[in-house]
């Protein structure tokens, strides 16, 4: 869990290249105490955006590109969270990690891991925890891994 108390530090989550991509929610009003993660698109879609914390690290925010889902025919399993949903609910969701170069990784469309674990929980009688907390570790591990974000908030 984690506090934000205003849009700049919201903003100052994210890498500074990725700063000027981010659009704030409308509905968004401070201070944001958030349980697990953050996550919103862009108004105009074509963006989603995601912020989270790791144990012991600070709020990190990722700015991905939506290449608007796979095929409606074809269902697919989001690699975070590992729920299945028709191919338009799950596709690659890809950020900038320098220049050109750009990583992705197969997930749900609008980041709606949370709401998919807590139903799969209320079917079975069980705690989410569990689930939530692999899933920020695997949000976290994409951003250290394959976006080289330091987690500890060192040199942002």
């Amino acid at each position: 869990m984690f506090k934000l108390d205003s849009a700049t530090q919201l903003l100052d989550t994210f890498r500074p290249k990725d700063r000027r991509t981010v659009e704030l929610s409308p509905d968004f009003t401070f201070p944001l105490v958030v349980k697990d993660y953050l996550a919103w698109k862009h108004p105009a879609g074509g963006r989603v955006f995601l912020v989270f914390a790791v144990p012991g690290g600070v709020p990190t925010g990722i700015a991905f590109d939506s290449n608007g889902g796979g095929s409606a025919a074809v269902p697919a399993m989001c690699s975070w969270c590992h729920c299945t949903a028709p191919g338009t609910g799950i596709g690659l969701l890809t950020a900038t990690l320098n220049g050109s170069k750009r990583v992705g990784a197969i997930i749900c469309e609008d980041l709606s891991c949370r709401d998919k674990l807590e139903e799969a929980a209320n079917r079975t009688g069980s705690s989410v925890r569990p689930a939530m907390e692999k899933l920020v570790a695997r949000m976290g591990k994409f951003a250290s891994d394959a976006l080289r974000i330091d987690l500890s908030g060192a040199g942002r």
